[in-house]
């Protein structure tokens, strides 16, 4: 199940809530305003936490392969 932060644009009002009470929310307070534009920014908490993660694994891996080319080079340099 996602989660979402659903942000008021007018207000900076802040909701936190998960996929079926979001389309609860958006079926009783509307998706548009009077002008056809947005009135909330949406964002899915349960892809940021990801990719944030993805990122985290990413900067560990180049960081593995980082050390492990020192500690061949200093096992190569000691060896000669």
């Amino acid at each position: 199940m996602e989660n979402f932060k659903i942000v008021n644009k007018k207000t900076g009002m802040t909701v936190f809530l998960n996929e079926k009470q979001k389309e609860t929310f958006f079926k009783i307070n509307g998706y548009f305003d009077k002008d056809g534009g947005y009135k909330y920014s949406i964002y899915n908490l349960t892809k940021e936490r990801t990719e944030r993660i993805n990122k985290m694994l990413d900067v560990l891996a180049h960081s593995c392969v980082v050390g492990a080319s020192i500690l061949g080079t200093l096992i190569y340099i000691q060896n000669n």
